[in-house]
């Protein structure tokens, strides 16, 4: 290669790369036009990434250079901070400064990457008071901006929409009234599939409202994109934020041909999608092997199979920009 050849090669590669790294900066403001996720442009955007595991369980990933390699490494641009509301003593509500630390960890890392974050309250349980403090602290804090995105109700479970609908009307408002513009993403009862319950009765009076499926590809089929697709239809604006490919219990083998279809599905309808998780248990959700650095720069034999086709797909559907 002569040296004319090498200097295009280089000039190319590190186009790509500063690219890559302004990826917020690129696409800026995100809204909701109609049902679709748009940028700054008001082109039609997919934000692909991951979520990392409960905080109070997995928090030794909760750093920068975690962060970095999943940004740089993996090609993500939107990472999903899984903050646990009430699991145990290391839990938000056990412990709200050290849960509070870990997820700005990861907020902080993802801005300074340009990529965006989801603030996940990650419960199946309602916790209103709880939440309104939460989202107004971090509303006022990140809410100017453009990365970031609130999760205001993780997987609600034998909550009724009525009660999934009242919590998030009250917790949307104290984020309205410090951050106007960025997205928020709303659960819904039987852990985010019975998307027909807001499709009939949505939240009105907020703009850029989404709200949230969740699909384990080896458990839910056909049934539940055909479910997804009516409350599309009717109007309602859906974002993937936590998926995989295996069971719904997060074991079980990992069914490759059923994952691909939902993935298809979804790059059709140009619906954002987030895969789970960050975590080492050795289970077949977990992306890493237990004794993985908690500090990112995996190779290979770190990953479990999750985690190496997680990364496979993200490399191939977020390309560098």
């Amino acid at each position: 290669m002569n040296f004319k050849s090498k200097t295009i090669v280089l000039f190319l590669a590190f186009s790509c790369s500063v690219a890559n790294a302004q990826f917020v900066k690129n696409h800026g403001q995100l809204s909701v036009k109609g049902t679709q996720l748009v940028d700054k442009n008001q082109n039609p955007i997919v934000l692909r990434g991951v979520s990392f595991g409960w905080h109070n369980w997995w928090g030794k990933f909760y750093n920068k250079e975690v962060v970095q390699t999943l940004h740089k490494d993996w090609n993500a641009t939107v990472l999903r901070a899984a903050m646990g509301v009430d699991a145990d003593e290391n839990c938000y509500l056990q412990n709200p400064k050290t849960s509070k630390i870990r997820i700005e960890t990861v907020i902080n890392a993802a801005i300074k990457q340009d990529i965006y974050v989801i603030i996940d309250f990650h419960s199946h349980n309602i916790h209103l008071k709880e939440a309104k403090v939460f989202f107004d602290e971090m509303s006022k804090k990140y809410g100017q901006y453009p990365n970031i995105i609130y999760e205001v109700f993780n997987e609600p479970d034998n909550e009724s929409w009525e009660e999934v609908k009242a919590y998030s009307q009250e917790v949307v408002q104290v984020i309205r009234t410090n951050d106007s513009k960025n997205i928020i993403l709303v659960g819904c009862p039987s852990w985010d599939q019975d998307l027909q319950l807001p499709a009939k009765d949505p939240i009105l009076g907020f703009d850029n409202l989404m709200y949230t499926m969740h699909f384990y590809a080896g458990t839910h089929g056909k049934w539940l994109r055909d479910r997804t697709d009516d409350a599309l239809k009717s109007g309602l604006p859906i974002f993937v934020s936590e998926s995989a490919g295996m069971e719904a219990s997060g074991d079980g083998p990992l069914n490759l041909l059923a994952r691909q279809e939902y993935i298809d599905w979804m790059e059709e309808r140009k619906i954002s999608w987030i895969t789970w998780s960050v975590s080492s248990k050795v289970e077949t959700c977990s992306f890493l092997k237990p004794n993985a650095n908690s500090n990112g720069k995996w190779k290979d034999t770190d990953l479990q199979e999750s985690g190496l086709k997680t990364r496979e797909y993200l490399r191939k559907y977020n390309p560098k920009q």
